[in-house]
C-alpha cells in the first residue's frame, strides 16, 4: 500500500466523512503520511495540495480532504469508495 506526505508545514484534521462539517475524528500533526484506502467525492476545499472535491479514506470512517495530501494528481490515486 502506498504512503503519501500531508503538505508540508499542515496539521490536517481527520473527518467522519467527505465534508468540513463531519464530525473530527482526530488531527494528524505536521510530518504525517497517510496511506489511501479509497477515494470519494465530498465538499470542495481549496489547499496547500489545490482545490478538489476528492476525499481520501485513510481508515474506516476516516475521511481527509485530498487538498492537503501530495498525491501527485489531481485525479484519484485510489480506488473508489462503494456505497
Amino acid at each position: 500500500m502506498a504512503y503519501y506526505p500531508i503538505a508540508p508545514g499542515h496539521q490536517v484534521n481527520v473527518r467522519r466523512g467527505p465534508s468540513s462539517d463531519s464530525e473530527l475524528v482526530k488531527v494528524l500533526p505536521q510530518g504525517s503520511s497517510v496511506s489511501i484506502r479509497c477515494q470519494t467525492r465530498g465538499e470542495t476545499v481549496s489547499g496547500p495540495c489545490g482545490t478538489t472535491d476528492v476525499w481520501d479514506c485513510i481508515a474506516p470512517g476516516q475521511y481527509v480532504s485530498d487538498a492537503y495530501v501530495k498525491t501527485g494528481s489531481s485525479g484519484y490515486v485510489a480506488v473508489a469508495c462503494s456505497g
